[in-house]
């Protein structure tokens, strides 16, 4: 469940290590890193990625430093994440952060929680900052397009470049593969886990809680990818200011927000009861063959 779980991953005899060595080794294609890839092939996109979106960023007039890979792992690690808060309080306080941490500020002049400023890094946060105002919208418009949001490092922990435009979308296409730009893209590793028959069993006791909860949901990756998409609708891709809003967009905002808290609240709770178990389980079986 890759791409909305908080967990920091499956137990340690899964876990691939770059530099190290690994307990157990995954199928090929199906390593435990983003989109299937192992750490090193991880590590040489985000490198390529950045490279690609400076060059893009100069053929567009503006500077941009092209991060390097702990930069970038910082922003994605940082995703659903606060010092000194459990996942459970984060989850109860602020749901996936989606909605919740909402300001229409321009990730680089975020004040808190922000994982795309992390994951820009200091220099490119800086130069942005040096730029006026007019500049700016034009800057970010070359460097994400539509959707301010929607960072290299956020989109790339997401596992979904869908949302993602400008030199960001222009790098990424050329970096990775087309079907991982879509939005229905999944995971080889976690599409494998998903056939088993135990899997889909945890699946139907999640749809029907959630259902009895009054939520429409058959799988937890289908809330976050929900809530992201009910947000760009509401604010024009993360273009309209908090302040700037109208009073019934302000109201529908507040509703969005409790209902992100309320249903990932519930999400996490099944996650974390019916599906890690059983995920857990399938992969400690399904490694340990390969190892053998």
């Amino acid at each position: 469940m890759k791409k909305t779980a908080i967990r920091a991953g499956v137990a340690s005899a899964v876990i691939l290590f770059f530099g190290g060595q690994a307990a157990a080794q995954a199928p090929a294609g199906m390593s435990t890193e983003e989109f299937g890839m192992s750490p090193k092939q991880l590590v040489e996109a985000i490198e390529q990625v950045e490279a690609l979106v400076s060059k893009c960023m100069r053929e567009q007039g503006f500077e941009y430093v092209a991060v390097d890979y702990n930069t970038v792992r910082k922003g994605m690690d940082a995703d659903k994440t606060m010092p000194g808060v459990s996942e459970k309080d984060f989850i109860r306080k602020f749901g996936y952060g989606v909605a919740t941490t909402y300001t229409g500020e321009p990730p680089q002049l975020a004040a808190g929680y922000s994982p795309g400023k992390v994951g820009l890094g200091k220099q490119n946060v800086q130069i942005f900052k040096n730029l006026a105002p007019a500049d700016q919208v034009a800057y970010n418009r070359a460097l994400f397009g539509e959707n301010t949001g929607a960072t290299f490092a956020v989109a790339l922990e997401m596992e979904n470049f869908a949302y993602t435009g400008g030199c960001t979308r222009k790098a990424a296409a050329q970096v990775f593969k087309p079907d991982e730009l879509q939005a229905t893209y999944y995971n080889p590793r976690d599409a494998l886990v998903n056939k088993d028959p135990r899997m889909k069993e945890a699946l139907r006791k999640y749809a029907a809680e959630m259902r009895k909860a009054g939520f429409s949901y058959d799988h937890p990756d289908e809330v976050e990818h929900d809530i992201r998409k009910r947000l760009a609708s509401l604010t024009n891709g993360g273009t309209i200011l908090v302040g700037d809003m109208t009073p019934a967009q302000q109201t529908a905002l507040k509703e969005l927000q409790d209902y992100e808290r309320r249903v990932t609240t519930k999400s996490f709770e099944l996650q974390e009861e019916v599906i890690d178990p059983v995920e857990e389980k399938i992969e400690r079986e399904m490694f340990a063959r390969k190892s053998q």
